[in-house]
C-alpha cells in the first residue's frame, strides 16, 4: 500500500473528530491507516438528478478521484443488482444496490459497538468492505466475519482485505442466518436495513454481547437499534437514534402495481381522519407506523398531476386510501385489517404524549416475538409474534 492518499486519510479522520463522530484513538488510527479508494474498485456512480454517473479510478484524474473517494457522501458502487461503474460509460437510471456508506455513519455505527480488542464480530452486509478493514485493523482479521448476498461483491470486497493483509472470514451467503461457522459473537453489526432482529443473530451472541441493527423497511422511517443479549437468549435495548440503510435483498419491498385505482374500489368504510395523513411524511410518525401496521407500504402516486396516498398490505390484502379536500382527509379503507385505524391510534397517542423521539422506543426480543414499547406512554406498545 502506498501513502498517496494519506492526507485525505488524515483529513478525513481530522473531519470526522471535529463533528464529534470519531472518538476512540484506535478507530482514528484505522481511519488514517485505511484507504477507502481501495474498496471502491471499479468505480462508483455519482447521482446527477435521475441519472447515475459513472466513474471510475482509471479514467478519472488521480487527485478528483481521491477528493470522491473521501468525501462526506454515500458513493453507489452497484445498481439493480449487477450493473457497476466499468459497464457503462454513460449516465444511467437505477436502483442503488450496493454502496460505500458515508464514514459518518461507518463511524458512528462501529462507535456504538464499544469494540474490545478482544472482541469477535460479525458483520451482516460486507458491501465494500471498508468497515470490515477498519475493524480487522483493531482486532485482527481472524476476529472478524462478514455476510454479503451478493457474490461479486462479496468477491471484490474480500480481494480489497486480502490486498491489506486482512484475511477476514468473508462468505457470500443470506446474512439473516448469520454466520453459525465463527459463532458465538461479541458483537453484530448489519450494515443493511432489516423488518425485525432476527433470532438467528441472538442465538449466535454470546450473554452479553451486543446487536446493532437499522430496524424497520420504510425509506426515512427507519431505526437504529442497539440490543444486548441475557443468558436466557433474550435481547433487549433500544432504538438509539435515525438510520438510513438499504434493506437485506431477501426483504426489499416489492412496489404495488397496477391500477391502484382498481385496488381501492370497494371501501368498506369511509371517514374523516384524525390526523393528517401527512404526518407520514416526519421519521418517528413513520417508525411508529410500521410497528402499529407490520406489513404496510406507504404509496405515493400521481393522477392528472394530482398527488395520491395510500397504505397497501398486500399479504393482508388490505388497503387505506386519503382523499384531501379544504377541511382535512377522508380515508377510504378495505380489507381485513383496518391499516389506517391501527396506525392513527399510535399517532394520536404519539401527539398526547408530548411527540417523543425516535430513541425513548425500548425493544425486548424473544424467539417468539418482538416487544416495542414507550416507558410511561401504555397505548404505545405492540407485540408482534412470530407464530
Amino acid at each position: 500500500m502506498t501513502d498517496d492518499s494519506g492526507p485525505e486519510r488524515r483529513s478525513l479522520a481530522e473531519l470526522l473528530s471535529k463533528n464529534g463522530v470519531l472518538t476512540s484513538p484506535w478507530l482514528r488510527e484505522a481511519v488514517e491507516a485505511v484507504p477507502r479508494e481501495l474498496f471502491l474498485h471499479p468505480g462508483v456512480f455519482l447521482d446527477e438528478g435521475g441519472f447515475w454517473r459513472p466513474v471510475t479510478a482509471t479514467g478519472t484524474d488521480a487527485a478528483e478521484w481521491l477528493k470522491i473517494a473521501y468525501s462526506y457522501d454515500t458513493l453507489t458502487t452497484q445498481l439493480d443488482g449487477h450493473l457497476t461503474a466499468d459497464q457503462t460509460a454513460d449516465p444511467v437510471r437505477g436502483v442503488p444496490t450496493s454502496s460505500s456508506t458515508t464514514p459518518a455513519t461507518v463511524i458512528s455505527m462501529i462507535e456504538s459497538l464499544g469494540l474490545e480488542s478482544d472482541h469477535r464480530v460479525l458483520e451482516i452486509g460486507t458491501g465494500t468492505g471498508y468497515s470490515s478493514a477498519l475493524m480487522c485493523h483493531f482486532l485482527g482479521a481472524d476476529n472478524v466475519s462478514t455476510v454479503e448476498v451478493d457474490p461479486e461483491v462479496a468477491e471484490r470486497a474480500d480481494i480489497a482485505l486480502e490486498t491489506l493483509g486482512y484475511s477476514a472470514w468473508t462468505a457470500a451467503g443470506d446474512g439473516l442466518l448469520g454466520h453459525p461457522r465463527r459463532a458465538p459473537y461479541d458483537r453484530v453489526i448489519a450494515t443493511c436495513a432489516v423488518r425485525r432482529i432476527p433470532h438467528t443473530w441472538v442465538r449466535q451472541t454470546k450473554p452479553g454481547g451486543v446487536i446493532l441493527s437499522t430496524v424497520g423497511s420504510w425509506p426515512y422511517g427507519t431505526g437504529l437499534a442497539k440490543v444486548t443479549v441475557d443468558d436466557n437468549g433474550t435481547a433487549e435495548g433500544q432504538i438509539i437514534g435515525r438510520s438510513s440503510f438499504m434493506q437485506a435483498r431477501s426483504q426489499a419491498v416489492v412496489p404495488v402495481a397496477g391500477d391502484l385505482s382498481a385496488r381501492t374500489a370497494y371501501a368498506d368504510s369511509e371517514r374523516e381522519t384524525k390526523v393528517p395523513p401527512t404526518l407520514l411524511d416526519d421519521w418517528v410518525p413513520a417508525f411508529l407506523a410500521q410497528l402499529a401496521a407490520p406489513g404496510a407500504h406507504l404509496v405515493r402516486a400521481q393522477s392528472d398531476g394530482t398527488p395520491l396516498l395510500y397504505l397497501f398490505d398486500p399479504d393482508r390484502e388490505s388497503f387505506a386510501e386519503f382523499l384531501a379536500h379544504d377541511g382535512g382527509w377522508t380515508v377510504r379503507q378495505g380489507g381485513p385489517v383496518p391499516l389506517w385505524d391501527r396506525i392513527e391510534e399510535a399517532l394520536v397517542a404519539w401527539e398526547a404524549a408530548g411527540q417523543p423521539e425516535i430513541d425513548s422506543i425500548r425493544l425486548r426480543i424473544t424467539q417468539a416475538s418482538h416487544h416495542y414499547w414507550i416507558e410511561g406512554a401504555p397505548d404505545l406498545n405492540w407485540e408482534h409474534r412470530l407464530d
